[in-house]
């Protein structure tokens, strides 16, 4: 489909018996959560900075909200409508696509503009061109842990790919559930029996 890479899937993961959105809260990442707090959650659950980094490869496909970068791209300074961190043209061609977009919450960017429906490097070279999306995305092209591990992904989709299928492998299999701490359910998002 969209021609990544190849990586085990064990089957049989147990899903858990709870489910409760205050648990998911703090493990999820926003736009505009900075590098070094998005290191130190990857870190505690044993991911590196180049395993977050291969991870984040996975924006090469899929969208992401106008709302969620439109402070990058409407009234950003005094002096500049929108952030110069940004490639110009696409700076305005995000103002184009967006200029509605509290009216129309939907209204939504690619996260890679040249191959959206491919999964491939190409990410890593537009944060390299100024061609990204969400400040924590271009934020790791500033950061001197992570920006080594997106010139090399840039320059070697080999490398990318072997480090994103790891990476997922590994994933994968963080705190799986065993014995009666979960079950295999029959449809992913439902409980086989409800608890009471």
């Amino acid at each position: 489909m969209v021609r990544g890479p190849f990586y085990e899937v064990l089957l049989g993961r147990k899903d858990s018996k709870v489910s409760d959105p205050s648990m998911v809260e703090s493990n999820l990442l926003k736009a505009t959560t900075p590098t070094s707090h998005i290191l130190s959650l990857f870190s505690a659950k044993g991911f590196s900075a180049e395993e977050m980094v291969a991870l984040s490869g996975a924006h090469t496909i899929g969208f992401s909200p106008c709302k969620e970068f439109a402070n990058r791209i409407f009234n950003f300074s005094k002096i500049s409508d929108y952030d110069p961190a940004y490639n110009p043209a696409f700076a305005q061609g995000l103002r184009k696509l967006c200029f509605n977009y509290t009216k129309a919450p939907e209204m939504s960017a690619f996260n890679d503009v040249f191959t959206p429906g491919k999964f491939d490097n190409m990410y890593y070279k537009n944060l390299q061109r100024g061609l990204w999306l969400l400040l924590s995305d271009q934020a790791m092209l500033m950061d001197n842990r992570t920006k080594p591990f997106v010139v090399q992904y840039a320059a070697n989709q080999t490398a990318f790919f072997y480090s994103f299928a790891r990476s997922m492998e590994k994933l994968s299999v963080y705190k799986i559930k065993t014995d009666k701490d979960g079950e295999v359910r029959r449809r992913c998002n439902q409980f086989n029996t409800l608890q009471t």
